[in-house]
C-alpha cells in the first residue's frame, strides 16, 4: 500500500469512539415543565412487570433504532409513545453530553419542554406512573456521591509470559461514581441522576 492511499483514507473518515458499533446505544429525554411554581423535571416510574430494573425511576428513552434518523429523533419516539402525548407538545430541544459507560452502554441524552396543560398518558408495559420535581431542588441540592471499585480478573488463559510484570502486572483498576438524588420518597440515582447532575451544570 502506498502513502497517498493511506492518506486518502485517512482524511475521508470522521474519527469515533473506537469500538463503538459493539456498545448498545440508547437516547433518552430529560423532560421540563413550566408549573405556577416554576419549571419542574418529569421522572418515569418504570413498570414494574419488566424485566430490566423495574419499578426504577428514570427518564423517557431506549434503544436507537435503524429507522431512527437522530439520536434526537429517538429520544422524541421514545418519549411520545411512553408518556402518551404528540410531537408538537414537546419543543425547544437541546443536546447534552452523552455517556459511555462501562458496561458497553452509549447513552445520548437530550433536555426539552413539554406544554404544561399536556395530558398523559403512559404506556402501562413500560411505565407505571410519572411524577414531577421542582428544578429548584436540583439548583440548591447536590447529589449524594458513592464510588464503586471495580476489580480486574483475567481469566484462567490469560498469557501473564507475554506482559512485563507477568502476573504481578499493576493493572489499573476502574472507578464509578454512583450518583443519588433523594427528594420525599423518590430515589433517583445511576444514570438518571448522573445525567441530571449534568444538565444542573449545564444551566447554572
Amino acid at each position: 500500500m502506498d502513502s497517498k492511499s493511506i492518506i486518502d483514507k485517512g482524511k475521508k473518515r470522521t474519527p469515533e469512539i473506537l469500538g463503538n458499533e459493539n456498545f448498545s446505544k440508547y437516547a433518552v429525554l430529560l423532560p421540563l415543565i413550566e408549573k405556577e411554581d416554576g419549571v419542574h423535571v418529569l421522572f418515569e416510574v418504570r413498570s414494574y412487570e419488566l424485566r430490566k430494573q423495574p419499578g426504577e425511576i428514570c427518564f423517557p428513552g431506549g434503544r436507537i433504532d435503524p429507522e431512527d434518523k437522530t439520536e434526537e429523533d429517538t429520544a422524541l419516539r421514545e418519549t411520545i409513545e411512553e408518556l402518551g402525548i404528540r410531537r408538537e407538545n414537546i419543543s425547544s430541544v437541546f443536546p447534552l453530553d452523552y455517556i459511555v459507560s462501562p458496561f458497553g452502554m452509549m447513552v445520548y441524552s437530550f433536555a426539552g419542554f413539554i406544554d404544561s396543560d399536556v395530558e398523559f398518558v403512559p404506556n402501562p408495559p413500560e411505565v407505571d406512573s410519572i411524577f414531577t420535581v421542582p428544578l429548584n431542588f436540583f439548583l440548591e441540592e447536590e447529589p449524594r456521591v458513592y464510588r464503586i471499585n471495580f476489580e480486574v480478573q483475567p481469566e484462567e488463559s490469560f498469557p501473564y509470559d507475554l506482559i512485563v510484570g507477568g502476573e504481578n502486572y499493576n493493572w489499573r483498576t476502574r472507578k464509578v461514581d454512583e450518583y443519588f438524588y433523594i427528594y420525599e420518597d423518590k430515589v433517583i440515582w445511576g444514570l438518571t441522576a448522573k445525567i441530571l447532575s449534568h444538565f444542573i451544570e449545564v444551566i447554572r
